[in-house]
């Protein structure tokens, strides 16, 4: 079973990327369109977003610039339901075919990760996603596809190297502790629908198996100032750890720049079986407040109660608070800027009260460089063995990428990063220091 899957996604991966490739050279005008106008585009009044929506339907195609989940623009979208601001870059390739809109993105990190000390080790793995959405008017609103897949699965069960995180397991029995996990090959499947309720407001719905939940700021690897790293944060499961739901569905109410919705949704993690897609009964709630006060800004205050996250500890939930706020701004020749703060909660029940904070920021000086860092701090208490008592933890990576155009829409990127961690000396890391270098392929 697990050959065949491997070959279909092998099959499913080539297929997007042959058709991203293929498609460049006819869109590539109307791309290179969409870059000029995005940053004047963050700048549209609603009035001037509905007379292009009506041309659009006009020419016979949907806005690409407008979002499947409300009267709002595309870019604000990020990964689930969550927000970002509106100034973000819109990376993809986009076609217009009869009533359809369709979008595609791939990228591809090869990377070579070395974690010093006597808690470290070192991998070659390759890590990234292939992203596809599908939208169209439909009984007076919008119908939504997305899909995202992950070739996180072959980098082997127990994931790469990363001291300080922790996080499901490898075999099902015991914890990931100083790795990442694997995330599943299955991403997203998902699908929405919107429509106008009257007085500027708008309604939407959304079921995903897997699906992401209202809950924080959106996926690490979705955010404009974290997604040039190829590492996830140690702090992932105190933010984002249920970007990956078996069973999600979210009602939102939105109207111009604030949101507000609900998830019901299974609450345990990920098995460690990477490429199945599982099922449960929705047992957990979520609530998330959002709010773009100006396009270059995204707030969110959420809050989740968790029934039996961890497959070891099935007697044990989980509440989390998040509270966040992303900025991004883009510049000249471009460039751009943005960052992310936010804060989190974790409420172990029964048990202790874990917080976490953390800072990324990303500088785009040209379409060539980009430079990131990200800051961390988080009350841990898996280091020791399975909740052996909580440690504040630090950590701090700076890095860079060179991206190379090989076509309009194609980039290939070399990149590294350095990392230094602060912990107690009874964990026994000694002062480590990590680094990664990575090969990237960036396709939309």
């Amino acid at each position: 079973m697990t050959t065949k899957i491997t070959r279909a996604w092998l099959l499913a991966s080539a297929a997007v990327a042959a058709s991203l490739c293929l498609a460049a050279p006819a869109q590539a005008q109307d791309h290179a369109g969409h870059d000029m106008d995005r940053m004047s585009d963050a700048q549209m009044t609603d009035a001037e977003m509905a007379t292009m929506a009506v041309d659009a339907e006009t020419m016979g195609a949907s806005t690409p610039m407008r979002s499947p989940l409300g009267a709002y623009r595309m870019q604000r979208d990020a990964s689930g339901t969550s927000w970002q601001p509106d100034a973000s870059p819109m990376d993809g390739v986009m076609v217009h075919k009869g009533g359809w809109m369709l979008m595609g993105h791939a990228l591809f990190n090869g990377v070579y990760d070395d974690q010093g000390g006597p808690r470290g080790d070192d991998k070659a793995f390759l890590a990234g996603m292939v992203m596809g959405m599908a939208q169209r008017p439909l009984g007076g609103g919008t119908l939504g596809f997305k899909a995202m897949l992950s070739p996180d699965p072959f980098m082997g069960k127990s994931g790469y190297p990363l001291l300080l995180a922790t996080g499901e397991t490898a075999d099902g029995q015991t914890p990931l502790v100083d790795r990442q996990h694997p995330h599943d090959l299955f991403m997203e499947l998902a699908a929405s629908y919107s429509r106008p309720l009257g007085g500027g407001f708008d309604g939407s719905l959304y079921a995903g198996l897997p699906g992401e939940p209202a809950f924080g700021p959106p996926a690490f690897m979705h955010r404009q100032a974290a997604m040039d790293s190829p590492e996830a944060p140690i702090t992932h499961h105190w933010f984002d750890s249920t970007h990956i739901t078996f069973g999600v569905v979210t009602a939102g109410v939105s109207r111009q720049t604030w949101k507000v919705e609900a998830s019901a949704f299974r609450g345990r993690e990920p098995d460690q079986n990477r490429y199945d897609i599982e099922t449960g009964r929705l047992d957990s709630v979520a609530t998330r407040v959002s709010w773009n006060p100006t396009p270059n800004w995204a707030l969110q205050a959420s809050w989740t109660r968790i029934n039996s996250p961890e497959a070891l500890e099935p007697g044990d939930d989980e509440a989390r608070t998040s509270l966040s706020a992303l900025y991004a701004r883009p510049f000249g020749n471009g460039g751009s800027l943005s960052a992310t703060l936010a804060w989190a909660r974790k409420d172990r029940i029964p048990g202790d009260a874990l917080q976490a904070w953390l800072f990324e920021g990303a500088v785009k000086p040209d379409p060539h460089w980009t430079v990131f860092t990200r800051a961390e701090q988080v009350e841990q208490d898996e280091l020791a063995g399975h909740h052996g008592g909580a440690a504040t933890v630090r950590k701090l990576s700076v890095g860079a990428i060179y991206d190379v155009p090989l076509s309009d829409t194609v980039k290939l990127g070399f990149g590294g990063l350095a990392s230094a961690f602060d912990a107690p000396a009874a964990l026994g890391y000694d002062d480590p220091t990590g680094g990664m270098a990575f090969v990237r392929l960036k396709i939309g």
